[in-house]
């Protein structure tokens, strides 16, 4: 969900917004919104293994945090249906030394929220690979690198390699027959060697 700034429908996170954000049943309420499509409170229920009425709850705070709305073209009756706002979210640094601790402790838990659902996926695409064509296969990866890089490196790095995703975001998939959602994960930090 921190995704790359220049992305024309990511919603910044500020402090009030990230604060709404920072539990575990909205984060993948979010996720599972963005990744599938528009829901209800009920199959999202389904889905995720919640109670209808937890679902309800914390679609609404995401919907007062700007995070979710309503689906109009979607139901009938008094079935409501819900999207995600945007495409994805921005984390300015800034948050990290926010002077208040709530704000603080939202940033680590949306943080390793992140982290946990990123694991999860690939535990998902590792037990179900067995499933998808030997193409899709050899077109997966689960490479790592280690670089000895100054942070004036590592900024270059991963802004030419959020450059280079978006290219391809832009571009969409040549032959939308054998096209499938796929999910990257960059993740780059530093590490003591001592």
């Amino acid at each position: 969900m921190a995704e790359h700034e220049a992305h024309k429908n990511f919603r910044p996170l500020d402090p009030r917004s990230l604060r709404g954000l920072a539990h575990p049943l909205r984060i993948r309420l979010l996720i599972t919104l963005r990744h599938d499509g528009p829901s209800t409170a009920s199959q999202l229920a389904d889905k995720l293994g919640e109670s209808s009425g937890a679902t309800s709850y914390h679609l609404r705070q995401l919907a007062a945090h700007g995070f979710v709305e309503d689906d109009p073209e979607r139901g009938k009756g008094r079935e409501r249906w819900w999207k995600a706002a945007a495409e994805g979210t921005t984390f300015d640094d800034s948050l990290y030394n926010d002077p208040d601790p709530a704000v603080r402790g939202a940033v680590d838990l949306f943080l390793h929220e992140i982290a946990t659902h990123h694991t999860q996926e690939v535990g998902t695409w590792l037990g179900t690979a067995h499933e998808w064509s030997e193409e899709w296969r050899r077109s997966s990866d689960l490479s790592d690198f280690t670089l000895r890089l100054t942070p004036e490196q590592a900024h270059e790095l991963n802004e030419k390699l959020h450059e280079l995703i978006e290219g391809y975001r832009a571009a969409g998939p040549a032959d939308a027959e054998s096209a499938a959602q796929v999910r990257l994960h960059l993740h780059s930090f530093p590490r003591s060697t001592t």
